[in-house]
C-alpha cells in the first residue's frame, strides 16, 4: 500500500514531531512524513535538501521528513483538512492513503496494523468524551447547524472521535473538503473564529461547535463512507491501549514537563511521557545524551514518588 503520513506544527511542537517520526520509524514505517510548519524550522532539521515546494530531511534509508512552510491565518488545528487536501492535490497525488497524526502523539504499534486498519475504512480513534448518543442535545445541535446550511445527515453516530488522528483512503478524500467547508461556514455564520481553536463562545453556546474535533465528528455524520474505529484506549485515554499515546489536555506536553516537580504535586510520569523520551533520540536526535540521561533519572524518581503521592480526583 502506497501511504504517507502528515502533521502540522509550530513553536515547540517540533519536539513532538521528532518523537512521533522516531516512534513510527521504529515500528516499521518507511516512506515520506510531510510536516507543515509555521514559524521556524526545528533546530534538529539540518542538512536539508531543496525539493519542489518543500525541504527534505533524510533520516534513514527509505524514510524522510519533508517540511512545507504554511501561510495561513487559521489556527493549525483548523488547518488539518486543508493541509491534507493540499498534499493530495500538489505534492503526493498518487498515494493511496494519507494519515494525519497530531504532533503530541507517540506511536506504540506495528505500522502494518495501520495499513490493515485503514483498508477497512476511514480509520479513527475514540475520544476521552466517547459516548455521545445520536440523540445527545449537542449532537442534535450539530445536526441542526448542518441541515440549516444545506448539508444532509446520512448517518447516526453514538460515539465521538478524536481529531488527533485520521487515516483516509484516497477514494474517500472528499471528507477533507467537507470538513474544511463546515469550518468556514461556521465562521461565516458567526459560530467560529478559525484563528482561535477554542473560542469562548463555542463550547457552551449553541450549536456547540468546539474546536476542529466537532467538525470532524459532524463530517462523519454527513456521509456513509465506511468507518473502522477503535475506542479511547487507542490513544491511552483508557488503560490497556496498544496503538498510540496522546498527550492531550490537561496533561502537560512531555517535552515541557518537569517530571519530579509534577510527581511531588501528585502527577506521576504518564505512559506518554515515558514513550516520548524512549523515542527522543533515533533516528532524529532531539537532545544531548546528558539531557536524555537526566530525563531517565527524573522518570525513575518521579515514578517512585508517584507510588506514595497521588493527586486527589477532581
Amino acid at each position: 500500500m502506497d501511504t504517507a503520513i502528515c502533521t502540522v506544527f509550530e513553536k515547540d511542537y517540533h519536539y513532538g514531531v521528532g518523537a512521533l517520526v522516531n516512534s513510527l520509524y521504529h515500528h516499521g514505517f518507511r516512506g515520506i512524513f510531510w510536516a507543515g510548519y509555521r514559524g521556524n524550522l526545528p533546530p534538529w532539521a539540518k542538512s536539508l535538501q531543496a525539493g519542489n515546494g518543500y525541504q527534505e530531511l533524510p533520516i534513514a534509508e527509505g524514510c524522510a521528513v519533508r517540511f512545507i512552510k504554511l501561510e495561513t491565518r487559521k489556527h493549525l488545528g483548523f488547518y488539518k483538512p486543508d493541509f491534507m487536501s493540499q498534499l493530495w492535490e500538489n505534492y503526493c497525488p498518487n498515494i493511496e492513503v494519507l494519515f494525519y497524526f497530531d504532533p503530541d502523539i507517540v506511536n506504540k504499534c506495528s505500522w502494518n496494523f495501520y495499513e490493515h486498519w485503514v483498508s477497512r475504512g476511514i480509520a479513527i480513534c475514540g475520544d476521552s468524551w466517547y459516548l455521545v448518543p445520536a440523540n445527545h442535545p449537542k449532537r442534535l445541535a450539530w445536526k441542526e447547524f448542518a441541515e440549516n446550511n444545506g448539508f444532509v445527515c446520512e448517518r447516526k453516530l453514538d460515539y465521538h472521535y478524536n481529531s488527533g488522528f485520521i487515516g483516509v483512503p484516497k477514494k474517500y478524500k472528499s471528507i477533507l473538503t467537507l470538513w474544511q467547508k463546515l469550518e468556514e461556514v461556521a465562521e461565516m455564520s458567526g459560530y467560529a473564529d478559525l484563528e482561535h481553536l477554542y473560542g469562548d463562545k463555542t463550547f457552551h453556546q449553541y450549536p456547540y461547535l468546539y474546536g476542529d474535533q466537532t467538525y470532524l465528528n459532524l463530517v462523519l455524520m454527513l456521509n456513509n463512507y465506511p468507518l473502522s474505529t477503535v475506542g479511547p484506549d487507542g490513544m491511552d485515554f483508557l488503560p490497556g491501549g496498544t496503538i498510540m499515546s496522546h498527550a492531550t489536555v490537561p496533561n502537560i506536553k512531555p517535552w515541557r514537563k518537569q517530571i519530579i516537580i509534577s510527581a511531588l504535586q501528585g502527577s506521576s510520569p504518564t505512559i506518554t511521557d515515558k514513550l516520548y523520551w524512549r523515542h527522543s533520540q533515533t533516528p532524529i536526535q532531539l537532545y544531548s545524551t546528558a539531557k536524555l540521561l537526566w530525563q531517565q533519572v527524573e522518570i525513575l524518581f518521579g515514578s517512585a514518588i508517584g507510588r506514595f503521592i497521588r493527586r486527589a480526583p477532581m
